[in-house]
């Protein structure tokens, strides 16, 4: 009678070790994995390194004019650089950061964006009329501030919702990507209702947190951002 030749069987071993292969593959593939709470989305560490260069132009700004752009630094801008030709005027964050350009401390129109909603990558273009334009900029602002203030005060950030005092948790895995005065660049979380959490209770604009020692902080918008396909959360908090 002829014997059956025998199945082949694996060991438990050699289960352990494929499965354990095929896993090592899997996160060692996957876009972006660092591991655990570390991981950060491309379009976050965009932001972060963009605001770093949006801080060392600011600080060469407050160097030269003693503070960084507010609406009294234009004619001091003006008068140093009488050539710009670029319209300063405006409310907006975009017309701040326009400031820069005119005091020729960049020529860089990209360190003032991030992939997000609403935001349109820069066409390089700095002429007149042209720098800066509506989408450009991600950036919210807040104007009045030097380095003489508080170090821990945020002068640029995102995704702020325009109008609010709120961000936009989609873009960053529910992060606020902050400028500080002293040049650090912080992630906050975002809370259920927008609000950047800066510990024990208070959220980022809150007057009455020591930040601001009571008073309001002057937030700046991006401009266009606001009519530019909102996201969801930016439907909701801008109501």
């Amino acid at each position: 009678m002829t014997e059956k030749p025998k199945s082949k069987s694996f060991s438990w071993p050699f289960w352990l070790l494929l499965i354990g292969s095929v896993s090592l593959f899997y996160f060692l593939g996957k876009p972006n994995y660092v591991g655990g709470n570390d991981r950060k989305r491309p379009e976050q560490s965009q932001a972060v390194s963009n605001l770093r260069q949006v801080g060392l132009a600011l600080f060469e700004f407050d160097s030269e004019y003693s503070s960084f752009p507010t609406e009294s630094t234009v004619a001091k801008v003006t008068a140093k650089h009488p050539d710009h030709g670029l319209d300063l005027s405006g409310k907006s964050s975009n017309a701040f950061f326009r400031q820069l350009f005119a005091a020729k401390l960049t020529q860089s129109e990209q360190m003032f964006y991030a992939q997000v909603a609403g935001t349109k990558r820069p066409d390089g273009d700095v002429s007149a009329g042209k720098v800066l334009s509506p989408g450009e900029v991600v950036f919210g602002y807040v104007t009045g501030l030097s380095t003489n203030g508080n170090p821990a005060r945020p002068v640029a950030f995102c995704p702020i919702i325009p109008g609010t005092d709120r961000f936009d948790p989609i873009p960053f895995d529910g992060k606020a990507v902050i400028l500080r005065i002293d040049n650090s660049v912080a992630s906050l979380n975002i809370d259920k209702d927008g609000h950047a959490n800066i510990g024990g209770g208070k959220t980022l604009f809150d007057p009455d947190n020591a930040l601001w020692e009571g008073k309001i902080p002057d937030v700046r918008y991006p401009e266009g951002l606001s009519t530019s396909k909102p996201s969801f959360f930016q439907k909701v908090f801008s109501k």
